[in-house]
């Protein structure tokens, strides 16, 4: 009988990388099931419960419960959970904990758990990562604007304390460790974080029979494979490489014990080919209108905005003499009169839904769905539909994002340091044919970087689109307000890739 894996995951946010690992089946076997999951924000710990609810009711019933489905699909409110399943609701609040890492009560928690997975199981998998902020360039731009901020007391900085010390008591067979690139060069007291980290995960197993070897995850030929680190840099997983629709690139530390190292070397698995385009995510998914924020809004108040736009833009590059704008303007405008407005949601499934025999669209789309959830827009300014219209018909027609200084002067924000370069990307459309730039929680503040590239919508992207372009399956559902699920959305590990960092540890191990 192949091995089980019992699973720790810390920081575990709405459940990206928890859901790679308990998601995979092989010749029938799951080898990796969730002991206990942490995560100490309260709408993502709501979502990561709820799925391990699901979870738990599918093993055992072979399908989703009908009163996820009638909510999933908006036709109910939310149902208490334990009366749908009171198994699987114990199940799923002793799994998901909302804890503090580094709190005493989280500690208590997880050494319990620990214990648990230990006679449970034949062995454990460690996976998670500390937050972003303090490692991430922006965090410390950010932070340096802090009245009294001081690094060395920022215990962001130290919650990878927490992880190794987690690490140490369970001893997993292997441990996996996410974090942002800006870790590599983030420090702290005149040292790097990443310096700081390695000496921790190199002086485990001191004085023990095993330590741990550290590996990063290589693609060469279309295959994976664990290898030795010739440089920090080694460390960085590239998500479109594994045929995910997005440019992601993360820090993902491996770590083998030593008495199981030795079997992983030369093992490795198929990855998919190219990676998948925004159009192949998100261009099936019914189209939408934004809303007008600060103004009457209903679609033909929008419509007019959009026309008007359209053809003060046709005017703008007729002058010019730019053909190829000046038509695509005109287009729109023309195209727009003639069809009606659209909604601000819909949750209709989109024709032949779950039959693609595409591997990432198969995974996408789930059956037993009535409907697509959380594809709703949210409402920009008028001024802003201008900006979004012109950088997709600007993304269409050259196959690049516009900078500011392509925006005409009728369109720039009024804000003094607009063309200083500091706000060049100020405004980012998502190519149709190419992958999509990172999806971050900064897309809970505004649209301005993740524009959907068709003009005819002129609007940021959902959170079932963003879900999408994550690789997060179309019936994993976030709770909370709309800014608390983009965030979570934003914060996530994709799936689809963590499936695949789960198989080439199951072929290692």
């Amino acid at each position: 009988m192949p091995p089980t894996f019992g699973i720790v995951d810390l920081f575990a946010g709405p459940g990206g990388l928890g859901e790679g690992f308990a998601s995979l089946e092989h010749d029938g076997h799951v080898p990796f099931h969730i002991g206990i999951s942490v995560e100490k924000e309260s709408s993502a710990h709501r979502t990561l419960t709820l799925r391990a609810f699901l979870r738990d009711y599918q093993a055992r019933h072979g399908r989703l419960p009908q009163a996820f489905v009638d909510f999933h699909a908006g036709l109910t409110v939310e149902p208490d959970w334990a009366d749908v399943d009171a198994q699987a609701w114990k199940h799923a609040t002793h799994e998901a904990r909302c804890l503090e890492l580094g709190a005493d009560e989280a500690a208590q928690a997880i050494d319990q758990s620990i214990d648990i997975l230990r006679r449970k199981f034949d062995d454990t998998i460690l996976i998670g990562g500390p937050p972003c902020q303090a490692y991430s360039l922006v965090g410390r731009a950010r932070a340096k604007g802090k009245v009294g901020y001081i690094p060395e007391e920022d215990e962001r900085h130290y919650l990878f304390r927490e992880y190794i010390r987690v690490l140490d008591r369970l001893r997993p067979a292997v441990f996996v460790m996410e974090n942002v690139k800006g870790m590599l060069s983030s420090s702290v007291e005149s040292r790097l974080v990443f310096e700081m980290l390695m000496e921790d995960l190199s002086s485990l197993g001191t004085g023990q029979a095993h330590h741990y070897e550290l590996r990063a995850i290589r693609i060469a030929d279309g295959k994976a494979s664990l290898q030795e680190a010739e440089k920090p840099s080694d460390f960085i997983v590239r998500a479109e490489e594994f045929g995910a629709p997005q440019r992601r690139h993360r820090v993902i530390i491996i770590g083998i014990r030593s008495d199981l190292s030795a079997q992983a070397i030369g093992t490795s698995i198929d990855v998919p080919g190219l990676p998948r385009t925004v159009e192949d995510m998100i261009g099936n998914l019914p189209p939408l209108r934004s809303g007008l924020s600060r103004s009457h809004d209903d679609g033909a108040a929008w419509r007019r905005e959009v026309i008007d736009a359209a053809k003060q833009l046709t005017k703008t590059f007729k002058t010019v003499g730019d053909r190829p704008l000046e038509n695509a303007f005109r287009d729109v405008a023309t195209k727009l009169k003639k069809q009606a407005p659209v909604n601000r949601a819909a949750s209709c499934l989109p024709d032949a839904y779950g039959t693609s025999n595409d591997e990432l669209l198969s995974w996408i789309e789930r059956v037993g769905l009535r409907g697509i959830a959380q594809h709703e827009t949210r409402g920009h300014m008028a001024s802003d539909l201008g900006r979004y219209l012109f950088a997709a018909v600007f993304g269409s027609v050259h196959g690049y994002s516009p900078k500011a200084a392509d925006f005409p002067l009728s369109l720039s924000p009024d804000h003094r340091n607009w063309h200083s370069g500091v706000f060049n990307d100020r405004f980012r459309v998502q190519l149709a044919a190419g992958s999509a730039t990172t999806v971050t929680s900064h897309i809970s503040k505004d649209g301005h970087y993740f524009i959907h590239p068709d003009p005819l919508q002129c609007r940021s992207l959902t959170v079932r689109e963003a879900a999408r372009l994550q690789t997060f399956p179309d019936d994993y559902l976030f709770l909370g307000n709309r800014t608390q699920q983009y965030v979570q959305v934003g914060n996530a590990v994709p799936p689809f890739l963590a499936r695949q960092i789960a198989e080439l540890i199951r072929v290692a191990l």
